[in-house]
This record gives C-alpha cells, structure tokens and sequence, in this order.
C-alpha cells in the first residue's frame, strides 16, 4: 500500500458491542505495528472454552514484538526469490509460532490440475510436445491448464526418511504390478513453502536432496526402472537453536534472509504476551475472530504486492552504490545482493511503488546481509596470497624475457 493510499477498518457497532472509531493505515509497518500493540478485548479470558483442540493458528499479527521476523515472513510471501528465510535464535522466543500462523494470510497461486503438473509455461519453453496428450488438446482449445489455490505449508518432519523426502517406489501400485514413484514432501512443497524446524539437526542426506531441488527448481528419483522428474520451487524457510548445533555452511548459503530472533527484553510486552497465549489457548476462536479484519486486509495486501512485483525495477545507480557496500564488507556470495535487491523490490511492492528507494535497501538489509562473511574463506585466501604473488612474479620475468 502507499504512503498517500488510506486503509480503513471500521470496528463493530454498538449494536455488535464494538465502537465507532475508523482506524487509519498508512503503511505495512503501521498495520504490523498498529495489530501487535493491540489490547486483548476485555472479558475475552472470561468467555466460554471454545476447545483446546480447535486446529485454528495463532493469528500472525497478535504477535507481540519481533517486528523484523514477522517483515521478513512477508517479504518471503511477497517475493519467493528472495531465497529462503532462516530463524535463528532460543527455544520459546516464538519462531515455530510465526511460521505456523501464516496459515491465514498465505496467497493464492496458480497450481497445475493435471496428474503430470503440466503448465502453460512448459509450452512456452518446449512446445506443444513438453504436455501430456490431454493438456495438449486443452491448450489447443484455450481451456485452462491450471487453477486457483492457496498456497500450502508444508513441513519437514526430522524423522523423515530419505524416500520420504524425494518419494520412492508406491507399494500399492506395485501390488497391482504397475511400478510407479509416489511423490514425496519436496514434490508437495512446489510452490508451496517448506518448513523445517530444528533444520540444523538434518542428516545429512536429506540436506544433499534439499539442495539440489532448491538449486535446480526439479529433482528426478530413479528407482530401478521408473524414472520421475518432480518441479520443486518452493520458499524453504528454517529455524534452529544454535546451541544444538551449527548449520552446515552449504545450506544456510540456500537462506537468503537470516533473522535473529531474541527473547521479548520488555517486561509489558512480555506479560502481553502472556495474556494474549493465555486468551489462545482457552478461547482460539475468539482470539482469532479479534484479529479477523487486520487479517483479512494484510492477506490482500500480499496478494496485490505479488501482482504489483514484476513491475518493481531498482535504478542502476542505487544498486551500484549497494554494491559497493557489499563488497566493502569482505563478502563474496552473489546471493547477498541478489537476496537485498528482491527483498528491497518485495518491500516497495508492499507499499504499492514501482520503483525502489534508499530507504527500502536501508530497512531490509540487516537481514539480508547479516552471516554471510567466512572467516575460514578469508583465512584461506589470505595463506594462498603469497603464492599468487610468487607465479603472478615469474609470469611477469617469463613475459619479459620473451618479448623482443
């Protein structure tokens, strides 16, 4: 949404024992700001149980605090190139929460209706031929080869198999003597996000699987003598306690946004936050209906930034000067700035703009650019310098001696 662009919720009436007051909205930031500080609705803890196990989520903006978490969530619903999204922080400060919360508010996309995945975009890269039969004959007749549907979460269980995680050979399928490949957790994760809680304690394995579906977009499982090849484009977002355990450095280069996420340090919000687990845990639907209006509306905003998006552009002279500041921090990973760059272009389309600012690259870089130096790289480079300088020597002599 822009700046000058007005957003208005309207309480309830008197009549459904609300107020009359119209709430105004400038901004994403005021929207999160505006939900986070807001009061709990009072005699909410005193309603009737509506069920512990009631399977509504924790609604993303009662979250008190954590404001670069939560942005940073919705960068990644925004814009999915930007790379992935890594929390790292203690146990309780809320990671998993935010991460299961976005149920309510994830956007629609447009998902494949045929058994084999078929898109428009496949004819637009191999031709008619790239189809099955049937889409083929859809294609010809102007049908559409797709649908409407929201975007999913799908999580990563530590436990999983191997054969889980990439699929492996359908048992039922075998028994009627037709061999084929069910599709395992990265198949269904196509654009989709992918969640892994505690991912610094994956095998190793399944880390290999991930990376080469996150890198390549498509992953292809061979069992005997089927074959399937699966799309995989997801948003791969983590968290971990560092304290059980480092991540290997060849995945955390997969996250592009990296969040340090640290324990509420004021004590009101921190008893706010209290009451409103409190008011959740005993009454959820109540909670969740509390914050049904500023839901609904960032839900909408996500899905115009996504349309907003593709016209977004970064003048080349903001872009010169943000990388210069990467490469004055001693970094080498092209993934910083094409990570700041989509993060920033994600930022403006939130706002509703077409064309990214200084203070767009400002506000998101700290999470974009944070743990991407090595010391181990800079070690290295720094012992084989000697050496460079020895050869860059003779091959000077060697030129001298040979020119005329």
């Amino acid at each position: 949404m822009s700046e000058q662009e007005i957003i208005e919720i309207t309480p309830p009436g008197p009549e459904e024992g609300g107020g009359e007051k119209t709430r105004h909205f400038r901004s994403l930031r005021e929207l999160l700001d505006t939900a986070s500080h807001k009061e709990i609705m009072k005699g909410m803890a005193q309603m009737g149980d509506a069920g512990l196990a009631d399977p509504m989520p924790f609604p993303f903006l009662a979250m008190v605090g954590q404001k670069e978490m939560k942005l940073a969530l919705l960068l990644g619903l925004i814009n999915p190139n930007i790379g992935g999204i890594l929390l790292i922080g203690p146990r309780g400060t809320g990671k998993t929460t935010a991460v299961r919360s976005l149920l309510d508010i994830l956007p629609q996309v447009e998902r494949s209706t045929c058994f084999y995945g078929c898109l428009p975009e496949d004819v637009q890269v191999g031709g008619i031929d790239a189809i099955c039969p049937e889409c083929a004959q859809k294609f010809a007749a102007n049908e559409s080869l797709t649908r409407p549907d929201r975007v999913r979460l799908v999580e990563l269980p530590l436990n999983a198999r191997l054969e889980d995680v990439v699929g492996g050979i359908d048992e039922r399928a075998a028994i009627h003597e037709r061999m084929r490949i069910r599709r395992g957790i990265l198949a269904h994760a196509d654009r989709n996000l992918l969640y892994i809680d505690e991912v610094n304690l994956l095998t190793n394995e399944i880390i290999d699987a991930i990376l080469d579906a996150s890198a390549q977009g498509t992953y292809t499982v061979r069992r005997g003598p089927v074959t399937a090849t699966y799309r995989a484009r997801f948003l791969l977002i983590g968290s971990m306690n560092p304290e059980e355990g480092r991540l290997r450095p060849q995945i955390l280069d997969r996250f592009g946004l990296r969040l340090i996420v640290r324990g509420l340090d004021n004590a009101e919000e921190r008893l706010e936050a209290y009451r409103r687990v409190r008011a959740y845990l005993h009454n959820p639907r109540a909670m969740v209906t509390q914050y049904a209006e500023e839901m609904s509306i960032i839900a909408e905003e996500i899905q115009s930034a996504r349309k907003i998006l593709p016209q977004v552009t970064l003048p080349d002279n903001r872009a010169t000067r943000a990388i210069d500041l990467v490469q004055s921090m001693g970094i080498d990973s092209l993934r910083a700035e094409i990570t700041w760059f989509e993060a920033a272009r994600a930022y403006a389309a939130a706002d509703a703009r077409t064309e990214v600012t200084e203070e767009d690259l400002l506000i998101v870089a700290p999470m974009a650019l944070r743990l991407r130096r090595s010391q181990f790289m800079s070690d290295y480079f720094h012992s084989q310098k000697g050496e460079e300088d020895e050869m860059t020597g003779l091959l000077n002599s060697l030129s001298r001696l040979a020119s005329p």
